[in-house]
């Protein structure tokens, strides 16, 4: 499956409104594309899949390393992979987009703004090329798409300035409401698009998408083929959350759980939690429902089943879930599961972002003593944990839950502010943990 990737001058700019328009002009050419998200995030990959009814396959190289990256990309299905970047295209020293195009040799076409601008815009497509050689990177910035543009005089005025060798895909004109609103560290999930298919279909009419056909080209090194995963684990009942409050969920993670016999339930509809060997709570949003999720007689199933030795792993959301009390940003406080010692605050502030690389101290039903794992963390809540309470690993990268250490362990279950991608071996660990007891 041949690729491109649309990325970025910054965060900002327009990246997943351009991904969503190139994902819809595609489909009314006919084409089957395939989404793709660079980075960690849950939330833009959210708008790909609602548009295009397929998961956005996640790459990430500090997640899943170069095999694993590579891996996930051609478990992706389709006529062309369409991969919206993160940040901007040189952002982030672990995997940025730039290295991400490397990795995967194809081309890149670069979002600019051009609401105020003209050579100038021409000037910084120009000068995002010319970086790639002073940073050593053997990357191809293929042309560009000019977010917020006019038609007419100000069109022409940065294809004009565009050298011969940068692409003038085209523009996507500065339509009102063509955002989507922001919540927390990113933008509404895509269930919630405020972005109408006629809007996008407007907004794409000006992107020459077969130019963008003709210039995507196949990834090297499709012999790669990551990790294997666990086969033949259907003696065991996952049973995942899946819901608007437990919904960052990885399609890999999904793909990997449904080695075992994979049950999805819902804390927030379900009366009661199904028979099931071990329990995964996904982040997500449980701050925006913590009056159902304090009365949900699932959560008081899913406490029980703790406290008799099945195995519960919460990540972030999940973990919040699992302690004792949530406290609102407005100062309301919510029981929960009671399953860790701790409680939790939401706050205005954000209190972590970033990558994460932790040790374990001890087994966890993730990780064995002195594994190493890593994920990504991003929160808006604050922990309190009580004294003498067992931590699973040391932070060696990442705020964790105090600095020095992170993901909470009880009975046989373990809570986290950290997301893991399979490709850490989390998954793997935690099936294995479950056939055991």
């Amino acid at each position: 499956m041949k690729g491109i990737i649309i990325a970025g001058t910054r965060s900002g700019v327009g990246k997943t409104v351009a991904t969503l328009v190139v994902l819809r002009a595609l489909e009314n050419l006919g084409e089957e594309p395939q989404p793709a998200k660079i980075g960690p995030d849950f939330i833009d990959p959210s708008h790909h899949r609602y548009l295009t009814g397929k998961p956005s396959r996640t790459l990430d190289l500090w997640l899943e390393g170069r095999e694993g990256l590579v891996s996930n990309y051609h478990r992706g299905e389709g006529s062309i992979c369409v991969a919206e970047g993160v940040m901007g295209l040189y952002d982030g020293n672990q995997s940025s987009t730039a290295k991400v195009a490397e990795v995967l040799d194809i081309p890149i076409v670069l979002v600019v703004d051009g609401s105020a601008g003209m050579d100038s815009v021409a000037a910084t497509a120009l000068g995002f090329r010319d970086y790639a050689e002073y940073r050593g990177l053997d990357i191809e910035i293929a042309g560009i798409i000019s977010q917020k543009t006019r038609r007419g005089t100000h069109e022409q005025g940065i294809m004009e300035g565009l050298p011969d060798e940068l692409v003038y895909f085209g523009s996507i004109p500065p339509l009102k409401d063509l955002e989507i609103p922001e919540r927390h560290l990113g933008l509404f999930m895509g269930e919630q698009s405020t972005i109408s298919e006629d809007k996008l279909d407007r907004a794409g009419s000006g992107v020459d998408v077969e130019l963008l056909m003709e210039t995507a080209r196949e990834p090297s090194e499709p012999e790669m083929k990551g990790s294997p995963g666990p086969v033949n684990r259907k003696s065991v009942r996952v049973g995942m959350a899946y819901d608007p409050a437990f919904n960052f969920v990885y399609p890999r993670t999904r793909e990997r759980l449904e080695a075992t016999e994979l049950v999805t339930f819902s804390p927030l509809e379900e009366d009661r939690l199904p028979d099931v060997d071990g329990i995964y709570l996904p982040g997500g949003y449980p701050e925006l429902h913590p009056e159902r999720l304090a009365k949900s007689r699932t959560i008081d199933d899913i406490a029980a089943r703790a406290k008799d030795g099945v195995p519960v792993f919460g990540e972030c959301g999940g973990m919040m879930v699992m302690s004792q009390a949530l406290r609102s940003k407005e100062g309301e406080d919510y029981e929960m599961a009671g399953i860790l010692p701790a409680e939790v605050e939401m706050v205005e502030d954000l209190q972590g972002l970033g990558y994460v690389e932790l040790k374990g101290e001890a087994d966890s039903p993730i990780c064995s003593a002195g594994g190493r794992l890593r994920g990504h963390e991003f929160h808006y809540s604050r922990i309190k944990v009580q004294s003498g309470a067992d931590y699973a690993f040391q932070v060696e990268k990442g705020e964790g839950m105090d600095d020095r250490h992170e993901g909470l362990v009880r009975y046989n279950s373990l809570g986290t502010y950290t997301h893991f991608h399979p490709e850490s071996g989390a998954f793997d660990s935690l099936i294995s943990w479950i056939e055991q007891l």
